[in-house]
């Protein structure tokens, strides 16, 4: 997506029809979409590989809300960029809330969960 952002997506909205300053709307947008997606990738890979056998349910839960994060921050951010409309209102608003809630219990997970190797 970051790819295509920096090489193509330009180009692609502008023969859609699209303003100019529309186009540089949903150019940032795509900026924070695919922001977000990189570090909770990378977060969510942590994660898997962090994981002991058999998980813990703090970290199985972390690792739910980050990908449910993942799916409607920037889902709904990328349905903004290249459809021009994210269809409910909360969407974005709720992967935000989700990535809030994947960080606390990673953290809490951190703090309280005694793995031995």
């Amino acid at each position: 997506m970051g790819a295509h952002a920096a090489h193509g997506l330009e180009k692609y909205l502008s023969e859609q029809g699209i303003e100019a300053s529309e186009i540089t709307k949903r150019l940032d947008q795509c900026e924070i979409a695919v922001r977000y997606h990189l570090v909770h990738a990378v977060a969510l890979l942590a994660v898997g590989l962090s994981l002991p056998r058999p998980a813990t349910k703090r970290k199985n839960l972390a690792a739910i809300f980050l990908a449910l994060g993942i799916g409607l921050f920037c889902g709904g951010l990328y349905s903004m960029v290249y459809l021009g409309e994210m269809g409910h209102w909360a969407i974005v608003p709720s992967g935000g809330l989700c990535f809030m809630i994947g960080w606390l219990v990673l953290a809490l997970a951190a703090l309280t969960d005694n793995e031995q190797y």
